[in-house]
């Protein structure tokens, strides 16, 4: 028999998914669970597996092509016999004007978000079989190292145990190559000798006058940014000085502890005060969330944008957040979260301080009630309470939020609670 092999729907939010690479080729023969080929949805390259053993007999969307959920992408042969008979059944149906699904195939299904009826899943999770779970770059790097990739089965310090990129060149006994967090922190004071913040890579080679296609990514940002023209929204800014919250980050900075750490926990230690600010707007209701899960915004190398979370930010300490955060930037960039690492947040932080931006809006993301926009951090003039004059370091922060759910009462009194810790109480954040 032969069978259809279709793209399956990766993510809930996943219409269509571009082919990366086919580790397979015409002819080979598939293993059940063994990958196939690599899909790109809208935020994250996946390994996508077979359910049955056969043959891939022909490959219909070729590598660097788009086809949308429930599409046929390829031919499976049970047997090395039928691999000509597909192959006729496909040059058949090119020549005519038919779009009839070949005698022998299965109908494709409707697009789903869980493609249990398709001839290929999502394979994400460690294995039972023996078989391995890797990334594409994790097997181009295995080749090009000479590495037999199963010495490392087990080893994987991916999710769930996949072999990742980094665990290859360790074994190659290679120096790392994976992009490291640089865009994301705040603005370092221009008074102080700390590391320059790079921003993060734009896609190169632009020809003035031509017209780009959007790139998955950049077409799921579309999507979702079109979803927030639909929901009434407000602004409240806020002014924080940061002296004492840049006193401990110096203390603490030489421990792999990060200002965006810093900046989550403190929003989420805020937001255990203000549970509606973490809430979002469900059909004439308000969904009161059972975890604070901070969201942050990372561009993309090749443009878009995508917002990893720190899951129960409120709950874990500071150096194992930035552990998290920076493991998480740096799978964002390779393209190797799950999708319940970038779609799970409650409460997003988009920074663009490190550009010397003082003040910005920021676009409330679809699900979610409120996101802070963060601007630079800059010493200024102020006047104390007594009168005097003095040099403090301040940064304004700016909310969003749905007016549906969130009042401007609300906010104020969010930003009033974040400034309360930040200026007074910073060192309560590594308790």
């Amino acid at each position: 028999m032969i069978h259809d092999v279709f793209m399956p729907a990766l993510s809930s939010t996943m219409t269509e998914g571009k082919i990366v690479e086919w580790v397979k080729s015409p002819g080979d023969k598939i293993a059940k669970g063994e990958t196939v080929v690599v899909v790109e949805s809208d935020k994250a390259d996946m390994d996508v597996e077979s359910f049955n053993e056969g043959y891939l007999a022909v490959i219909l969307v070729e590598a660097g092509q788009e086809a949308p959920v429930g599409e046929a992408i390829a031919l499976v042969a049970e047997t090395e016999a039928e691999i000509e008979e597909a192959k006729k059944q496909t040059a058949a149906k090119k020549g005519g004007t038919s779009t009839s699904v070949p005698a022998n195939a299965e109908p494709a299904p409707a697009p789903v978000t869980t493609p249990a009826t398709t001839a290929i899943t999502n394979g994400h999770t460690a294995s039972s079989n023996g078989r391995i779970v890797a990334s594409p770059r994790a097997r181009k790097l295995a080749k090009e190292f000479k590495i037999d990739i199963k010495t490392l089965q087990g080893k994987g310090s991916g999710p769930y145990g996949r072999i990742v990129a980094q665990d290859v060149e360790q074994a190659a006994g290679k120096a790392s190559t994976t992009t490291v967090e640089t865009a994301i922190a705040p603005s370092p004071s221009p008074v102080t000798s700390s590391p320059k913040v790079t921003p993060a890579p734009v896609a190169a080679s632009i020809t003035p006058g031509e017209t780009v296609a959007l790139n998955t990514l950049q077409k799921a940002v579309v999507q979702n940014m079109m979803m927030s023209l639909q929901v009434p929204t407000y602004h409240v800014g806020y002014t924080i000085t940061t002296d004492a919250l840049d006193r401990l980050y110096q203390q603490i900075k030489s421990k792999g502890v990060t200002m965006t750490a810093l900046l989550a926990k403190a929003v989420a230690v805020a937001l255990q005060k203000h549970p509606l600010v973490n809430a979002s707007y469900a059909q004439d209701a308000i969904k009161y969330n059972a975890e604070i899960n901070i969201a942050v915004a990372v561009a993309m190398p090749d443009g878009g944008l995508i917002t990893p979370v720190l899951r129960n930010a409120d709950k874990m300490d500071i150096y194992s957040l930035s552990r998290t955060w920076k493991d998480l930037v740096n799978r964002a960039r390779a393209k190797q979260l799950q999708p319940d690492e970038y779609s799970t947040g409650t409460f997003t932080l988009s920074n663009l301080g490190m550009f010397g931006v003082s003040i910005f809006d920021a676009i409330l993301p679809p699900g979610q009630g409120s996101i802070l926009a963060i601007g630079s951090a800059r010493p200024q003039i102020v006047a104390s309470e007594d009168g005097m004059m003095g040099i403090k370091k301040q940064m304004n922060v700016n909310i969003t939020c749905d007016h549906r759910i969130i009042y401007g009462a609300h906010a104020a009194a969010f930003l009033q609670d974040l400034a309360k810790l930040i200026e007074t109480e910073p060192q309560s954040l590594t308790l």
